[in-house]
């Protein structure tokens, strides 16, 4: 009941405004819609700026490459072509990698991340990394993003021909992965490399894959030890074992695509310890689950906006790897 004098249409006009104003400041502090987070990570990676502003460096051949992200200092660096190299280079922190186009890269090799904080890869063809050569290998580093890449290889060979697509290990931490898009090869995304890294790895190996495409990808979508994974909104097709928390490991899995996929998600396979998983929203498209153990991580410490499973095909094959900004 009202105690005090009618309003005026003045005051009335005046709360009115206000209302407004205050909705619309809500609505502009509101995480990224999908597909809006071009200009910086949503996720564990959040605050990952790499060389910021820095200005570009251009180059187009393997040693030019090696020479301009050699270094902590500030700096962004364009790849203009496909560039062949032989094992890893080496990455140094405040580092953007960006490809020129939707076609420049790097094929036979790739690049390793070790012991740095800050490093943004984008816009990149990362193809058939021979083994021991990861495509990209997070190794004791952290605040990484790595965006709107492709990387691929080929199933015509043993599966230990070449390495991994994308390794995360050695205790990094603070890893958004988006936009990317995985295809035709064994080994998909490690997280955590071994059952005996417990020490070095636990209370690390944040991480976080969003808007990722999986296609032809035999398994590790991802394999995860020890750590902490939050997996929404992706579109897994064609795979034998999709997400596999091991070793303690809890999982997120949230309004992701299985399609053509055997087991979607499993916590006990392969390891002396189940990890644990939380399913939601998810379309499984008649997959198997083997959830042993149903985790404590439902709810990331961090604001994101994961869209309904039934958009993600849609969003992901239409946005999604290199050439795609």
């Amino acid at each position: 009941m009202r105690t005090g004098p009618p309003r005026t249409q003045a005051q009335r006009s005046a709360l009115v405004a206000a209302a407004a104003a205050l909705a619309a400041t809500a609505v502009l502090t509101l995480p990224q819609p999908a597909g809006a987070a071009d200009t910086s990570p949503v996720g564990f990676g959040a605050g990952t700026t790499g060389g910021g502003s820095a200005t570009a460096v251009t180059v187009s051949t393997p040693a030019a490459f090696k020479a301009a992200v050699t270094g902590s200092t500030a700096k962004v660096v364009k790849v203009d072509g496909l560039i062949t190299l032989s094992g890893q280079v080496d990455i140094g922190s405040n580092t953007t990698v960006l490809g020129v186009g939707s076609s420049s890269g790097f094929t036979g090799g790739g690049l390793r991340l070790k012991k740095v904080t800050n490093v943004v890869v984008r816009n990149l063809n990362i193809s058939k990394p021979l083994k021991p050569a990861d495509g990209i290998e997070v190794q004791a580093s952290t605040k990484v993003w790595i965006d709107h890449n492709s990387f691929s290889a080929d199933r015509d060979h043993d599966k230990d021909y070449y390495d991994g697509l994308l390794d995360i290990n050695h205790a990094s931490d603070h890893v958004t992965v988006s936009w990317n898009t995985f295809k035709d090869h064994f080994k998909g995304s490690l997280v955590g490399h071994s059952d005996n890294n417990a020490d070095e790895d636990t209370g690390h190996l944040r991480v976080t894959y969003h808007h990722n495409l999986f296609s032809n990808v035999y398994s590790r979508i991802p394999s995860l030890r020890f750590g902490t994974g939050h997996f929404y909104d992706n579109y897994v097709v064609g795979a034998e074992t999709a997400v596999h928390s091991r070793m303690g490991a809890q999982m997120l899995v949230e309004n992701n695509v299985f399609r053509s996929t055997a087991v979607a998600v499993t916590t006990n396979r392969d390891s002396d310890e189940d990890g644990y998983a939380n399913l939601t929203g998810n379309d499984l498209g008649g997959a198997a689950t083997e959830v042993s153990q149903v985790g404590t991580f439902t709810k990331p410490p961090y604001g994101y906006t994961a869209e309904p499973a039934s958009s993600v095909v849609a969003s992901v094959t239409s946005g999604a790897g290199a050439g795609k900004l």
